[in-house]
Protein backbone atom coordinates (compact mmCIF):
# COMPACT_ATOMS: atom_id res chain seq x y z
CA UNK A 1 0.00 0.00 0.00
CA UNK A 2 1.33 3.51 -0.40
CA UNK A 3 3.16 5.20 2.54
CA UNK A 4 1.85 8.24 3.77
CA UNK A 5 4.21 10.94 3.31
CA UNK A 6 6.05 13.97 6.02
CA UNK A 7 7.02 17.29 4.79
CA UNK A 8 10.50 16.14 5.22
CA UNK A 9 10.15 13.69 2.85
CA UNK A 10 8.72 15.75 0.16
CA UNK A 11 11.37 18.42 0.26
CA UNK A 12 14.07 15.39 0.19
CA UNK A 13 12.21 13.90 -2.80
CA UNK A 14 11.64 16.81 -4.39
CA UNK A 15 15.33 17.33 -4.49
CA UNK A 16 16.20 13.52 -5.67
CA UNK A 17 13.57 14.34 -8.57
CA UNK A 18 15.18 17.55 -9.71
CA UNK A 19 18.75 16.32 -9.54
CA UNK A 20 17.64 12.97 -11.57
CA UNK A 21 15.76 14.38 -14.05
CA UNK A 22 18.87 16.94 -14.92
CA UNK A 23 20.36 14.51 -17.20
CA UNK A 24 16.97 13.77 -18.36
CA UNK A 25 17.83 14.26 -22.19
CA UNK A 26 17.67 10.69 -23.80
CA UNK A 27 13.75 9.55 -23.76
CA UNK A 28 12.20 7.06 -26.07
CA UNK A 29 8.71 5.54 -26.12
CA UNK A 30 10.26 2.57 -28.72
CA UNK A 31 12.96 1.22 -27.05
CA UNK A 32 14.62 0.21 -24.05
CA UNK A 33 17.96 -1.83 -23.44
CA UNK A 34 16.93 -5.58 -22.86
CA UNK A 35 16.62 -6.10 -18.80
CA UNK A 36 18.15 -9.26 -16.89
CA UNK A 37 16.70 -12.73 -17.51
CA UNK A 38 14.26 -14.78 -15.02
CA UNK A 39 13.78 -18.15 -15.80
CA UNK A 40 10.35 -19.07 -16.58
CA UNK A 41 9.50 -22.46 -15.55
CA UNK A 42 6.50 -22.88 -17.70
CA UNK A 43 9.02 -22.88 -20.59
CA UNK A 44 8.55 -25.78 -22.79
CA UNK A 45 10.17 -27.56 -25.80
CA UNK A 46 7.98 -25.14 -27.85
CA UNK A 47 8.84 -21.95 -26.19
CA UNK A 48 10.65 -19.18 -28.16
CA UNK A 49 13.40 -17.44 -26.88
CA UNK A 50 13.07 -14.11 -25.37
CA UNK A 51 15.39 -11.85 -28.30
CA UNK A 52 16.77 -8.29 -28.03
CA UNK A 53 13.60 -7.34 -30.02
CA UNK A 54 11.76 -4.32 -28.35
CA UNK A 55 8.89 -6.33 -26.48
CA UNK A 56 10.21 -9.80 -28.00
CA UNK A 57 7.27 -12.76 -27.70
CA UNK A 58 10.32 -15.11 -26.34
CA UNK A 59 8.42 -17.02 -23.26
CA UNK A 60 11.57 -18.95 -21.74
CA UNK A 61 12.64 -16.08 -19.86
CA UNK A 62 11.13 -13.24 -18.34
CA UNK A 63 12.84 -9.61 -18.48
CA UNK A 64 13.14 -8.43 -15.01
CA UNK A 65 13.04 -4.78 -16.01
CA UNK A 66 9.44 -4.53 -16.73
CA UNK A 67 7.18 -5.46 -13.42
CA UNK A 68 4.94 -9.09 -14.30
CA UNK A 69 1.55 -9.04 -13.75
CA UNK A 70 1.30 -11.72 -10.93
CA UNK A 71 0.20 -10.07 -7.82
CA UNK A 72 -1.19 -7.15 -7.22
CA UNK A 73 0.26 -3.96 -8.52
CA UNK A 74 -0.19 -0.48 -7.58
CA UNK A 75 -0.39 2.26 -10.07
CA UNK A 76 -0.58 5.96 -9.32
CA UNK A 77 -2.77 8.19 -11.43
CA UNK A 78 -1.52 12.25 -10.99
CA UNK A 79 -3.57 14.87 -12.48
CA UNK A 80 -1.65 17.65 -14.89
CA UNK A 81 -3.22 20.77 -15.38
CA UNK A 82 -1.70 24.04 -17.30
CA UNK A 83 -1.45 27.58 -16.79
CA UNK A 84 -3.58 28.42 -20.11
CA UNK A 85 -6.42 26.14 -19.30
CA UNK A 86 -9.02 25.63 -16.46
CA UNK A 87 -9.50 22.39 -16.49
CA UNK A 88 -13.61 21.48 -16.86
CA UNK A 89 -13.38 17.58 -15.64
CA UNK A 90 -12.92 16.92 -12.32
CA UNK A 91 -10.30 13.71 -11.05
CA UNK A 92 -12.76 11.26 -10.02
CA UNK A 93 -14.51 12.14 -13.69
CA UNK A 94 -11.00 11.13 -15.05
CA UNK A 95 -10.56 8.30 -12.96
CA UNK A 96 -14.28 7.32 -13.42
CA UNK A 97 -13.20 7.31 -17.53
CA UNK A 98 -10.69 4.25 -16.94
CA UNK A 99 -11.39 2.06 -13.83
CA UNK A 100 -12.64 -0.02 -12.73
CA UNK A 101 -12.79 -1.14 -16.32
CA UNK A 102 -8.97 -1.37 -16.98
CA UNK A 103 -8.69 -2.80 -13.91
CA UNK A 104 -11.41 -5.57 -15.00
CA UNK A 105 -10.26 -6.41 -18.30
CA UNK A 106 -7.12 -7.15 -16.36
CA UNK A 107 -8.99 -9.51 -13.83
CA UNK A 108 -10.83 -11.34 -16.81
CA UNK A 109 -7.34 -11.93 -18.57
CA UNK A 110 -5.86 -13.20 -16.23
CA UNK A 111 -7.95 -15.02 -14.52
CA UNK A 112 -7.56 -13.69 -11.26
CA UNK A 113 -4.50 -14.29 -11.39
CA UNK A 114 -3.52 -10.13 -11.60
CA UNK A 115 -5.31 -7.07 -9.81
CA UNK A 116 -4.29 -3.69 -10.93
CA UNK A 117 -5.14 -1.16 -7.66
CA UNK A 118 -5.37 2.53 -8.91
CA UNK A 119 -4.33 5.27 -6.49
CA UNK A 120 -6.14 8.21 -7.99
CA UNK A 121 -4.62 11.47 -6.87
CA UNK A 122 -7.64 14.09 -5.56
CA UNK A 123 -6.58 17.19 -6.92
CA UNK A 124 -4.99 18.76 -10.63
CA UNK A 125 -1.32 19.31 -10.00
CA UNK A 126 -0.64 22.21 -12.31
CA UNK A 127 2.47 22.42 -14.66
CA UNK A 128 4.65 24.77 -14.75
CA UNK A 129 4.52 25.58 -18.59
CA UNK A 130 0.73 26.14 -20.70
CA UNK A 131 0.21 22.95 -22.73
CA UNK A 132 0.98 24.53 -26.19
CA UNK A 133 4.51 24.99 -25.29
CA UNK A 134 5.67 21.65 -24.52
CA UNK A 135 4.79 20.48 -28.54
CA UNK A 136 2.47 17.41 -27.45
CA UNK A 137 1.72 15.39 -30.80
CA UNK A 138 2.04 11.68 -31.42
CA UNK A 139 5.68 12.05 -32.94
CA UNK A 140 6.95 13.88 -30.15
CA UNK A 141 10.22 15.85 -30.76
CA UNK A 142 12.48 14.05 -27.93
CA UNK A 143 13.58 17.41 -26.57
CA UNK A 144 10.14 18.31 -25.73
CA UNK A 145 9.18 15.20 -24.23
CA UNK A 146 11.99 15.05 -21.79
CA UNK A 147 10.95 18.85 -21.14
CA UNK A 148 7.58 17.81 -20.14
CA UNK A 149 8.23 14.57 -18.05
CA UNK A 150 10.70 16.47 -16.21
CA UNK A 151 8.77 19.01 -15.18
CA UNK A 152 5.23 16.21 -14.72
CA UNK A 153 7.92 14.25 -12.33
CA UNK A 154 8.88 17.44 -10.35
CA UNK A 155 5.63 19.05 -9.62
CA UNK A 156 4.19 15.58 -8.82
CA UNK A 157 6.93 14.84 -6.14
CA UNK A 158 5.66 17.43 -4.16
CA UNK A 159 2.69 15.36 -3.25
CA UNK A 160 3.73 11.47 -4.50
CA UNK A 161 5.56 9.25 -3.24
CA UNK A 162 6.41 7.44 -6.21
CA UNK A 163 8.62 4.78 -4.62
CA UNK A 164 5.18 3.61 -3.37
CA UNK A 165 4.33 2.44 -6.87
CA UNK A 166 4.58 -0.42 -9.51
CA UNK A 167 3.01 1.99 -12.36
CA UNK A 168 2.89 5.60 -13.03
CA UNK A 169 0.18 7.38 -15.29
CA UNK A 170 0.10 10.87 -15.72
CA UNK A 171 -3.13 11.78 -16.93
CA UNK A 172 -3.35 15.58 -18.83
CA UNK A 173 -6.23 17.75 -18.53
CA UNK A 174 -7.77 16.87 -21.79
CA UNK A 175 -9.36 20.21 -22.65
CA UNK A 176 -6.34 22.12 -22.62
CA UNK A 177 -5.49 23.44 -25.95
CA UNK A 178 -1.98 21.49 -26.45
CA UNK A 179 -3.36 17.88 -25.66
CA UNK A 180 -3.36 15.57 -28.94
CA UNK A 181 -4.99 12.72 -27.32
CA UNK A 182 -2.49 10.87 -29.95
CA UNK A 183 0.21 11.34 -27.74
CA UNK A 184 -0.91 9.14 -25.65
CA UNK A 185 1.82 6.24 -25.28
CA UNK A 186 4.25 5.01 -22.68
CA UNK A 187 7.71 6.80 -22.81
CA UNK A 188 10.56 4.53 -22.02
CA UNK A 189 13.69 5.67 -20.64
CA UNK A 190 16.86 4.93 -21.90
CA UNK A 191 18.40 5.36 -18.68
CA UNK A 192 15.95 5.12 -15.02
CA UNK A 193 15.53 7.98 -13.52
CA UNK A 194 15.49 8.28 -9.56
CA UNK A 195 12.47 9.85 -7.38
CA UNK A 196 11.92 8.69 -3.95
CA UNK A 197 14.72 6.53 -3.76
CA UNK A 198 13.05 4.46 -6.37
CA UNK A 199 13.75 4.01 -10.39
CA UNK A 200 11.15 5.12 -12.72
CA UNK A 201 11.91 2.91 -15.93
CA UNK A 202 8.88 4.02 -17.66
CA UNK A 203 5.51 6.18 -17.39
CA UNK A 204 2.16 5.95 -19.18
CA UNK A 205 1.66 9.43 -20.69
CA UNK A 206 -2.15 10.20 -21.01
CA UNK A 207 -3.23 12.71 -23.62
CA UNK A 208 -7.21 11.28 -23.86
CA UNK A 209 -10.11 12.84 -24.68
CA UNK A 210 -13.20 12.69 -22.12
CA UNK A 211 -14.55 9.90 -22.52
CA UNK A 212 -11.58 8.04 -24.03
CA UNK A 213 -10.91 5.74 -26.34
CA UNK A 214 -12.41 2.27 -25.04
CA UNK A 215 -9.53 0.11 -23.78
CA UNK A 216 -7.14 2.31 -24.47
CA UNK A 217 -5.07 2.31 -21.08
CA UNK A 218 -5.47 -1.69 -21.11
CA UNK A 219 -3.75 -1.19 -24.55
CA UNK A 220 -0.91 1.30 -22.69
CA UNK A 221 -0.73 -0.67 -19.60
CA UNK A 222 -0.02 -4.54 -21.89
CA UNK A 223 3.58 -2.22 -22.91
CA UNK A 224 4.17 -1.85 -19.23
CA UNK A 225 4.33 -5.67 -18.82
CA UNK A 226 6.77 -5.94 -21.75
CA UNK A 227 3.71 -6.80 -24.93
CA UNK A 228 4.20 -5.47 -28.15
CA UNK A 229 2.24 -3.25 -30.46
CA UNK A 230 0.49 -6.17 -32.48
CA UNK A 231 -0.50 -3.34 -35.14
CA UNK A 232 0.97 -2.18 -38.35
CA UNK A 233 1.50 1.60 -39.11
CA UNK A 234 1.66 2.50 -42.79
CA UNK A 235 4.43 4.21 -43.60
CA UNK A 236 2.46 6.98 -45.00
CA UNK A 237 0.23 7.08 -42.17
CA UNK A 238 -2.50 5.95 -44.29
CA UNK A 239 -4.54 2.86 -44.88
CA UNK A 240 -5.21 -0.09 -42.44
CA UNK A 241 -3.66 -0.15 -39.54
CA UNK A 242 -4.95 -3.60 -38.62
CA UNK A 243 -4.20 -5.98 -41.20
CA UNK A 244 -1.95 -8.31 -38.55
CA UNK A 245 -4.17 -9.33 -35.98
CA UNK A 246 -7.41 -7.63 -36.56
CA UNK A 247 -10.00 -7.02 -33.58
CA UNK A 248 -8.10 -10.33 -31.89
CA UNK A 249 -6.44 -8.92 -29.44
CA UNK A 250 -6.11 -5.47 -27.20
CA UNK A 251 -2.29 -4.79 -28.28
CA UNK A 252 -3.64 -4.49 -31.67
CA UNK A 253 -6.62 -2.22 -31.45
CA UNK A 254 -8.18 -1.10 -28.24
CA UNK A 255 -11.55 -0.91 -30.54
CA UNK A 256 -11.46 -4.49 -31.34
CA UNK A 257 -14.79 -6.83 -31.02
CA UNK A 258 -12.60 -9.60 -29.04
CA UNK A 259 -9.67 -7.78 -27.52
CA UNK A 260 -8.19 -10.62 -25.01
CA UNK A 261 -4.87 -10.79 -24.95
CA UNK A 262 -3.53 -13.90 -27.30
CA UNK A 263 -3.30 -17.04 -25.44
CA UNK A 264 0.41 -16.92 -26.02
CA UNK A 265 0.49 -13.22 -24.28
CA UNK A 266 -0.82 -14.83 -21.48
CA UNK A 267 1.42 -17.87 -21.67
CA UNK A 268 4.53 -14.66 -21.47
CA UNK A 269 3.31 -13.33 -18.31
CA UNK A 270 2.24 -16.25 -16.51
CA UNK A 271 -1.30 -17.00 -16.87
CA UNK A 272 -0.92 -19.90 -18.45
CA UNK A 273 0.96 -23.37 -17.02
CA UNK A 274 2.93 -25.84 -18.80
CA UNK A 275 -0.67 -27.93 -18.54
CA UNK A 276 -2.44 -25.49 -20.30
CA UNK A 277 -0.04 -25.46 -23.28
CA UNK A 278 -0.24 -28.53 -25.77
CA UNK A 279 3.26 -28.52 -27.40
CA UNK A 280 2.57 -30.28 -30.18
CA UNK A 281 5.14 -32.77 -31.88
CA UNK A 282 4.99 -34.66 -35.63
CA UNK A 283 2.33 -36.65 -36.49
CA UNK A 284 -1.22 -36.24 -35.60
CA UNK A 285 -2.74 -35.67 -32.39
CA UNK A 286 -6.11 -34.55 -30.53
CA UNK A 287 -6.27 -31.37 -28.42
CA UNK A 288 -9.42 -30.20 -26.30
CA UNK A 289 -9.48 -26.25 -25.98
CA UNK A 290 -10.89 -24.32 -23.96
CA UNK A 291 -12.36 -20.89 -25.04
CA UNK A 292 -9.81 -18.59 -24.11
CA UNK A 293 -11.82 -15.88 -22.58
CA UNK A 294 -14.31 -18.43 -20.49
CA UNK A 295 -13.61 -17.64 -16.47
CA UNK A 296 -11.70 -20.91 -14.95
CA UNK A 297 -14.16 -22.58 -12.47
CA UNK A 298 -13.24 -22.24 -8.65
CA UNK A 299 -11.34 -24.69 -7.70
CA UNK A 300 -10.23 -25.90 -11.44
CA UNK A 301 -7.37 -25.83 -13.63
CA UNK A 302 -9.06 -24.24 -16.74
CA UNK A 303 -8.24 -26.84 -19.33
CA UNK A 304 -6.10 -26.50 -22.15
CA UNK A 305 -5.68 -22.85 -23.57
CA UNK A 306 -2.93 -23.35 -26.73
CA UNK A 307 -1.40 -25.51 -28.38
CA UNK A 308 1.37 -24.85 -30.42
CA UNK A 309 4.01 -26.14 -33.21
CA UNK A 310 7.28 -25.16 -33.40
CA UNK A 311 8.37 -23.84 -37.02
CA UNK A 312 11.90 -22.88 -36.82
CA UNK A 313 14.14 -21.33 -33.72
CA UNK A 314 12.47 -18.41 -33.93
CA UNK A 315 9.01 -18.84 -35.04
CA UNK A 316 6.05 -20.97 -34.36
CA UNK A 317 2.25 -21.84 -35.17
CA UNK A 318 -0.24 -21.03 -32.59
CA UNK A 319 -3.62 -22.27 -31.82
CA UNK A 320 -6.21 -21.49 -29.99
CA UNK A 321 -10.29 -21.17 -29.36
CA UNK A 322 -12.23 -17.90 -29.32
CA UNK A 323 -15.76 -18.00 -28.22
CA UNK A 324 -18.04 -14.96 -27.02
CA UNK A 325 -17.36 -15.07 -22.99
CA UNK A 326 -15.49 -12.42 -20.51
CA UNK A 327 -13.25 -9.87 -22.82
CA UNK A 328 -14.71 -11.66 -25.98
CA UNK A 329 -18.14 -10.81 -25.23
CA UNK A 330 -18.91 -8.54 -28.37
CA UNK A 331 -17.38 -10.66 -30.89
CA UNK A 332 -19.37 -11.58 -34.01
CA UNK A 333 -17.44 -15.12 -34.68
CA UNK A 334 -16.13 -17.78 -32.74
CA UNK A 335 -14.20 -20.55 -33.34
CA UNK A 336 -10.26 -21.36 -33.24
CA UNK A 337 -7.54 -19.09 -34.46
CA UNK A 338 -4.60 -19.85 -35.99
CA UNK A 339 -1.57 -17.11 -35.84
CA UNK A 340 1.98 -17.84 -36.45
CA UNK A 341 4.42 -15.99 -34.07
CA UNK A 342 8.03 -14.49 -34.30
CA UNK A 343 9.89 -14.16 -31.53
CA UNK A 344 12.73 -11.58 -33.24
CA UNK A 345 9.93 -9.08 -34.53
CA UNK A 346 10.34 -6.03 -32.81
CA UNK A 347 6.84 -4.35 -31.50
CA UNK A 348 5.04 -2.88 -34.41
CA UNK A 349 6.95 -5.32 -36.87
CA UNK A 350 4.46 -7.93 -36.80
CA UNK A 351 5.07 -10.60 -34.15
CA UNK A 352 1.88 -12.08 -34.15
CA UNK A 353 -0.05 -12.41 -37.45
CA UNK A 354 -3.43 -14.02 -37.32
CA UNK A 355 -3.85 -16.70 -40.15
CA UNK A 356 -7.05 -16.25 -42.26
CA UNK A 357 -8.84 -19.46 -42.89
CA UNK A 358 -11.52 -17.66 -45.09
CA UNK A 359 -9.33 -15.20 -47.31
CA UNK A 360 -12.05 -14.80 -49.71
CA UNK A 361 -14.86 -13.38 -47.04
CA UNK A 362 -14.77 -10.71 -44.52
CA UNK A 363 -17.49 -9.86 -41.64
CA UNK A 364 -18.95 -8.22 -39.57
CA UNK A 365 -18.34 -5.05 -41.51
CA UNK A 366 -20.28 -2.93 -39.45
CA UNK A 367 -18.06 -3.03 -36.25
CA UNK A 368 -14.49 -4.98 -36.58
CA UNK A 369 -11.52 -2.71 -37.13
CA UNK A 370 -10.69 -4.86 -40.00
CA UNK A 371 -13.66 -7.24 -41.76
CA UNK A 372 -11.29 -9.46 -43.41
CA UNK A 373 -10.02 -10.77 -39.92
CA UNK A 374 -13.07 -11.31 -38.69
CA UNK A 375 -14.15 -14.07 -39.82
CA UNK A 376 -10.38 -15.68 -39.75
CA UNK A 377 -11.30 -18.75 -36.89
CA UNK A 378 -12.18 -22.07 -38.07
CA UNK A 379 -15.43 -23.58 -37.60
CA UNK A 380 -16.59 -27.15 -36.41
CA UNK A 381 -15.93 -29.40 -39.90
CA UNK A 382 -13.25 -27.24 -41.46
CA UNK A 383 -9.61 -27.58 -42.21
CA UNK A 384 -6.83 -25.46 -42.80
CA UNK A 385 -3.72 -25.90 -43.97
CA UNK A 386 -0.60 -23.22 -43.03
CA UNK A 387 0.98 -21.51 -46.11
CA UNK A 388 4.36 -22.86 -46.22
CA UNK A 389 4.18 -25.26 -43.67
CA UNK A 390 3.39 -28.91 -43.48
CA UNK A 391 0.73 -28.29 -40.70
CA UNK A 392 -3.11 -28.83 -41.15
CA UNK A 393 -5.68 -27.62 -38.01
CA UNK A 394 -9.11 -29.77 -38.42
CA UNK A 395 -11.97 -28.56 -35.86
CA UNK A 396 -13.84 -32.21 -35.29
CA UNK A 397 -16.43 -31.10 -32.95
CA UNK A 398 -17.43 -28.37 -29.92
CA UNK A 399 -17.97 -30.31 -27.13
CA UNK A 400 -21.43 -29.17 -24.58
CA UNK A 401 -19.02 -27.29 -22.40
CA UNK A 402 -18.28 -25.34 -25.61
CA UNK A 403 -14.42 -26.72 -26.20
CA UNK A 404 -13.27 -27.25 -29.31
CA UNK A 405 -11.60 -31.00 -30.32
CA UNK A 406 -8.96 -29.79 -32.53
CA UNK A 407 -7.07 -32.99 -34.94
CA UNK A 408 -3.46 -31.16 -35.55
CA UNK A 409 -0.85 -32.79 -38.34
CA UNK A 410 2.49 -31.97 -38.64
Amino acid sequence: MPRQQTPGGVDRRMRSAAASLTSLTALAAMSLVAGPAAADNSAGPCALTRTAAHHSLGVDTWNRAYPKPERRLNAVMVFLSFPDARPKTTPEELTADYFPVTSDFFERASYGRFKLVPHPQKEWVQMPKTSTEYGIQRDWDPDDRAAYLRDAVVTADRSVDFSAYDIVYFVADPDAPGVDSDATKVVNFDRPIRADGTELRRIVTVFEQHPPDRNVLAHETGHVFDLPDLYHRPTDGKGDWDTYVGDWDVMGSQFGMAPDLFAWHKWKLGWLTTDQVDCVQSGTSLHTLQPLAEAVPRGGTGGTRLAVVRTGPGSAIAVEARGSAGNDGDTCTEGVLVYRVRNEAASGGGPIEVLDAHPDTEACWDRSVYPPLADAPLEVGETYTVPGERITIEVADRTQSGAYTVKITT
